[in-house]
């Protein structure tokens, strides 16, 4: 069941946050560039793209303003507040990559949108990977910008955050001491020139932005089902070959000290289908960091190519098969399909690194 909240809160100039009840639970969703939606109503059926803007953990639909008004002008703009997050309700409640999809799915539904070019940073590129997944269907195109999921290593201060018994520490981030020392931490950051500097900023506005009320217990339980102490372990890499037909985008900062540009160039090996874009310097955040470029090279990439359009039969066989060919057809018999990722949407040209990126895929557990 889902019920409009009549009030809607000022979110900063031009920006308004919308609530819709699913399933008992608040949701908050930003929107631009389509009046009804603005209004909080339904979704016009004018024709225009629509881009689903999804963020990364700990953060809120804040993230995207930046870029909002400029992606706008020629695009219906939705960017949710994951459950957990932001104004959205903290339930104790499941807070994997599969319930954020199925959430995301719920949304559009309530506001009648059928399809959307999926764009997530950080986790939200993790749950726009298991989107593209759960439901091909409702996916024009994919867009992962620095995006989790995608191999083991992580930042190490999100390793140490999903350990037991840190929900009773990270609060202390909100007392006046934990406030000076975040001030401080940053401040020193820059002036170490250390690998976080680059993101000092952003990570200390996610930190002051996370409300008190149960924000702490989601964040922990949404980090715990992506990371523990060896990294993530989630990958998307074992099944990216299913969408070897839907048009892909991969943004990455060179400098990115939470998730190495490293994952972004073993992705492009497993889908060199996709078209792949790195910012140089920018850390962990690209689309902040230039976003103006940011919403350029979305808009093009958008207008440059067509949409998705799935088709059930292609899906089965790749599921059968594990692989694809270049030319749309299925892996040679006998192809080996726990190999998924060492075959996937490749060309000749690519099969070989892939199959290469296989085998340290293959042993990863599967999810966003």
């Amino acid at each position: 069941m889902a019920k409009q909240v009549p009030a809607a809160e000022a979110a900063g100039p031009g920006e308004v946050v919308h609530h819709r009840v699913i399933h008992g639970y608040r949701r908050a969703y930003r929107v631009a560039g389509d009046p009804s939606l603005e209004a909080g109503e339904g979704a016009t059926d004018d024709g225009r793209p629509t881009l689903l803007l999804l963020h990364g953990i700990g953060d809120n639909s804040a993230s995207w303003v930046p870029v909002m008004a400029g992606l706008a002008e020629e695009h219906r703009v939705i960017a949710p507040d994951l459950l957990g997050h932001g104004q959205s309700d903290k339930p104790r409640a499941d807070y994997s990559a599969a319930a954020f999809a199925n959430g995301m799915r719920d949304l559009l539904e309530v506001l009648g949108v059928d399809r959307v070019t999926v764009v997530g940073h950080s986790l939200g590129g993790g749950v726009a990977a298991q989107f593209s997944y759960q439901y091909p269907d409702r996916v024009e195109r994919l867009v992962l910008v620095a995006a989790g999921g995608v191999d083991r290593e992580v930042s190490p201060l999100l390793r140490i955050a999903s350990a037991p018994l840190s929900e009773l520490f990270v609060p202390l981030v909100h007392t006046p001491p934990g406030r000076l020392l975040v001030r401080v931490g940053t401040g020193l950051l820059k002036v170490l020139d250390h690998d976080l500097a680059q993101d000092a900023d952003q990570l200390r506005r996610v930190l002051d932005g996370l409300p008190e009320d149960g924000a702490f217990d989601a964040f922990t339980r949404t980090l715990r089902a992506v990371v523990d102490w060896r990294g993530q372990v989630v990958t998307m890499r074992d099944r990216v070959y299913l969408a070897e037909a839907v048009p892909m985008l991969i943004v990455w900062g060179t400098a990115d000290p939470i998730i190495p540009v490293e994952h972004a160039r073993r992705l492009h090996r497993a889908a060199p289908h996709a078209t792949y874009v790195e910012y140089e310097g920018a850390g962990h955040f690209p689309h902040l960091s230039d976003p103006d470029r940011f919403v350029a090279e979305l808009t093009a990439f958008v207008k440059d190519t067509e949409p998705a359009e799935f088709d059930a039969d292609r899906f089965r066989r790749y599921l059968r098969t594990g692989a694809v060919l270049g030319d749309g057809g299925s892996s040679p018999e006998g192809a080996d399909a726990g190999s998924a990722a060492g075959a996937d949407a490749g060309s000749a040209a690519g099969a070989d690194a892939g199959r290469a990126e296989a085998a340290g895929a293959a042993t990863d557990p599967v999810g966003a």
